[in-house]
């Protein structure tokens, strides 16, 4: 079944905060991604490792359709990147008490991505129809330590595999190579803590995941075909004003900027580094810093709702818009909604959906000059639904 999952997983893409997904977990997505200090399932180390501790011991499988609409303009043509128009996002989380105290939780996952698939050649990139494929999956093993019955602490440690495929990029000197791997590894720590009936706090720190090299594309990516994950943190707070009600609120900030192959910009000096160097071009893409926030509501004693609201800064800058017709993660405002359904004591149905506004940014001082003044675009749509076995 964990083949299954990590094959499935590797096929899929997605971006939202950037690249990463905006949240991890059926019952987080639906209340914009927060997590930090409020675990709802077994995928709760995803987000805050410590939050293991105060869940029951339970299994959940979740499968999520993901349909974005992505697309640019340069030169007056406008350029659809949707010849593969959906994916399949995989999670699997198992959490058992190994005392009172200590609890062994297994998070995997789909950590983010990124998909274009033009029909036609990109003026400027190649001959051929242009397009990326990266995905990446996360395994996290996880130890989530009570040290009294309101405060805990976890430790995950990360495991990281991605697969990466580009096309119609021959202007550059990059072969059709199909697709590459790379593996990675990293941790991520975590304190959740009840400060009183009515709040809990929670805080979490990812590492960056040193990742091996895409051989096949060590003329494009910089740092030799470096593609480390880039590290994360983020604060948050859930508050509880009435038993069956949670207000959850989170801070996130990913250092997109520290991989050198994301961050750095397509300038003519980094263009003389050439393509594939230690400071050779990248995606030019900033830091990102994302609001999450949502409601938790139990209607029932069977029904839980939820809504939700992402927020985002932008990763991409105007004048770097040109080489980010591959990777046009533009969006930043995100509307979710959820629930899950208790149908006896031992199982239960959750279920989400998240809409990505339509958002762009419009190319202006790019390093060719005019034309190559990119304008980008991307909408998304995903839905998807997990069962969970409490044992």
């Amino acid at each position: 079944m964990l083949l299954a999952l990590a094959s499935l997983a590797a096929s899929s893409a997605r971006a939202t905060d950037g690249y990463f997904d905006h949240g991890y977990g059926v019952k987080a997505k639906g209340i914009g991604g927060a997590g930090v200090a409020f675990p709802q399932d077994a995928l709760a180390p995803a987000t805050n490792p410590a939050g293991a501790a105060f869940i029951a011991d339970r299994l959940d499988l979740g499968l999520s359709y993901f349909q974005p609409d992505r697309s640019s303009s340069l030169g007056g043509t406008d350029y659809q990147a949707n010849q593969t128009e959906s994916f399949l996002i995989p999670e699997l989380g198992l959490k058992t008490s190994l005392s009172a105290n200590l609890a062994f939780d297994l998070a995997i996952y789909g950590n983010g991505g990124m998909n274009t698939d033009y029909a036609t050649a990109i003026p400027g990139f190649g001959t051929t129809p242009a397009g990326i494929d990266l995905s990446q999956l996360f395994i996290a093993p996880t130890l989530a330590y009570k040290l009294n019955d309101n405060h805990a602490l976890g430790f995950a440690p990360i495991l990281a595999y991605q697969r990466f495929k580009a096309t119609g990029l021959e202007s550059f000197g990059v072969a059709n190579a199909g697709y590459d791997s790379s593996y990675g590894a990293g941790l991520r720590l975590g304190y959740t803590g009840k400060l009183a009936s009515w709040l809990t706090i929670g805080a979490t720190y990812q590492s960056r995941v040193l990742a091996t090299e895409f051989d096949s594309y060590k003329g494009l990516f910089a740092e030799r075909g470096g593609f480390d994950i880039p590290s994360n943190f983020a604060l948050g707070f859930a508050l509880h004003p009435h038993e069956r009600l949670t207000f959850a609120f989170d801070v996130e900030h990913i250092f997109y900027s520290e991989v050198n192959s994301v961050g750095n910009k397509l300038t003519f000096p980094r263009l003389g580094n050439g393509l594939g160097s230690d400071e050779g071009p990248g995606f030019g893409w900033r830091d990102v810093t994302a609001i999450k926030t949502g409601i938790a509501f139990e209607a029932t004693e069977s029904l839980t709702l939820r809504v939700g609201y992402n927020h985002s800064t932008q990763p991409v800058r105007q004048n770097q818009t040109y080489f980010n017709i591959l990777a046009p993660g533009v969006v930043q405002d995100h509307a979710t909604a959820g629930f899950t359904w208790k149908y006896n004591a031992n199982w239960e149905l959750s279920g989400f959906y998240t809409h990505a506004f339509e958002n762009g940014v419009n190319g202006s001082g790019n390093a060719f000059g005019p034309p190559t003044d990119a304008d980008l675009r991307m909408s998304q749509d995903t839905f998807g639904l997990s069962l969970g076995w409490l044992f």
